[in-house]
């Protein structure tokens, strides 16, 4: 995935061979509470996603981390050969998920309000409108086959700016949508947070 192999990447290259002081990452706050996107999303996915699944991202990427610490000070280039799939994978997964929790806001903090500005016109001039959109991303989530991400992203020279990204796994819907994921991703409109997409796109490309 794009996100995921530019977060890999980038990590990589600021870890200086031999590295002390290992770096460990948190399970990091939701802005809102569990409960708070109902109906949209119900709180029991929500709590199970951020505790379990998120938390799971960020155990094995720290192991892996500390793996590939013990590795570098060995010489054992084999095994840090090995551990690249961990770290692209977990750390991935806790980008694309402390993403995720951003992409989200409660409808009575202005969660499902359509984008303005500068976004909601590159929005139009790029995909036609914001139901074109959405109408795109639906289908490319409800098609994707088994687990991923529906994340369309902004190219700003060599980099890749993500601002919207839905998680498309069955962690995210299942015990609530079950088999049916078109009324999941139907219904997360209602609540993606369009504001915090809108600053991270004036941000980055002013």
């Amino acid at each position: 995935m794009a996100l995921r192999t530019l977060v890999t990447r980038k990590t990589l290259r600021t870890l200086p061979l031999g590295f002390r002081g290992l770096q460990t990452f948190s399970l990091p706050d939701l802005p809102y509470d569990y409960g708070a996107l109902e109906p949209a999303i119900s709180g029991d996915i929500m709590q199970i996603h951020h505790q379990k699944h998120h938390q799971a991202y960020i155990t094995n990427y720290n192991k892996a981390l500390e793996q590939l610490d013990g590795a570098i000070a060995k010489g054992d280039a084999s095994t840090v050969v090995k551990l690249q799939s961990a770290i692209k994978f977990n750390g991935g997964g806790h980008v694309n998920h402390s993403i995720f929790w951003k992409n989200l806001a409660p409808i009575r903090e202005g969660g499902g309000e359509p984008p303005k500005g500068s976004l909601g016109w590159a929005i139009d001039n790029h995909f036609g409108s914001i139901d074109a959109l959405i109408q795109k991303m639906n289908a490319e989530g409800a098609a994707l086959q088994g687990s991923g991400w529906v994340d369309p992203l902004v190219t700003k020279g060599p980099s890749l700016v993500p601002l919207l990204g839905i998680d498309v796994w069955e962690h995210a819907y299942y015990l609530q949508y079950k088999n049916v994921r078109p009324d999941y991703l139907k219904n997360i409109w209602k609540v993606i947070n369009w504001k915090y997409a809108s600053e991270v796109f004036e941000k980055e490309c002013p």
